[in-house]
């Protein structure tokens, strides 16, 4: 059993795929371990493997988009 965190964000200026692939290619960079999911018609981005939040909306906000932890 593994004790994974898991990380929401809300990115409502992810609006299409090109988005999607931006911004999972910037965390995937950063964070090679992370494993992300993001959807842009819920605008929303999840990532495990990573505990620091404030790093990965860091590099989110690096490639232009406005993330918003959720809880």
């Amino acid at each position: 059993m593994t004790n994974e965190t898991t990380l929401a964000f809300s990115v409502e200026d992810m609006t299409c795929g090109h988005c999607v692939r931006t911004i999972t290619a910037a965390v995937e960079a950063a964070f090679p371990s992370a494993k992300v999911s993001a959807d842009a018609a819920s605008h929303r981005v999840t990532v495990a493997g990573v505990q620091d939040a404030g790093a990965i909306a860091g590099v989110i906000a690096a490639e232009g988009y406005t993330p918003v932890t959720l809880d």
